[in-house]
């Protein structure tokens, strides 16, 4: 129990420091819309900034961003709970493994929402005035005051796939194959997901035997 509790402990902070360094690095670097290539025709970084989901998916003013923020912080309070029971049970440590990728995903997120806002000068707001999320011009700096107040701030997102469908292939040609840009913390929830579908029977081996077991007793029961 005390290996997978470090287990989950570096998996969590390890992805959380990997995603906020990153993220710091980017967003007092970049101005907004800046992108640097990674390789050539397939990947590049761009800094977006975020005021929704994962992978650019959009809640609409600020009634949706404070209901957003709420939600992912009681999501990774019962992921947290979630996870110190599958310690406690002795669970599979690739699913231990999954579920702390989940939880450091929302929590990288959940800080970029929460704090961000507080901790720099600029970054991207909401008009009401126009009903939409203006960006910035400038390299942001940490700052007290920030831009915006708690739980509003904007997640920070910089990986860009540049791949493109080839011309020939009906409608979607010339098209970008993956439009969204994302984060670390989007790419561990992304991953864990994968992992899980790959692993479902070493996850879930045991449970299979133990409605196995069910079942073949309750069928003996029945020829009682």
């Amino acid at each position: 129990m005390k290996k997978k509790t470090i287990i989950a402990l570096a998996v969590i902070f390890g992805i959380l420091i990997a995603d906020q360094i990153l993220k710091i690095y980017i967003k007092t670097t970049f101005e907004l819309y800046d992108n640097v290539t990674l390789i050539k025709g397939f990947g590049e970084l761009l800094f977006v900034e975020n005021s929704g989901m994962a992978f650019g998916m959009q809640f609409s003013g600020l009634t949706g961003k404070y209901a957003l923020s709420i939600f992912r912080f009681i999501a990774i309070g019962g992921l947290v709970y979630y996870l110190f029971r599958l310690i406690k049970k002795n669970e599979n440590t690739i699913f231990i493994i999954c579920i702390s990728m989940v939880i450091a995903g929302a929590t990288g997120n959940f800080i970029d929402s929460a704090f961000y806002g507080l901790l720099f000068d600029t970054g991207t707001v909401y008009n009401p005035e126009i009903g939409k999320w203006v960006g910035y011009h400038g390299v942001s700096t940490m700052q007290n005051p920030g831009y915006s107040g708690f739980l509003i701030g904007c997640v920070v997102d910089m990986f860009h796939f540049t791949a493109r469908w080839p011309e020939w292939v009906p409608r979607v040609g010339g098209q970008e194959i993956f439009k969204a840009v994302f984060n670390i913390a989007d790419s561990a929830i992304t991953i864990s997901v994968f992992l899980m579908i790959i692993f479902y029977k070493k996850i879930f081996a045991h449970h299979d035997s133990d409605k196995k077991s069910d079942s073949e007793a309750a069928e003996q029961i029945e020829q009682l």
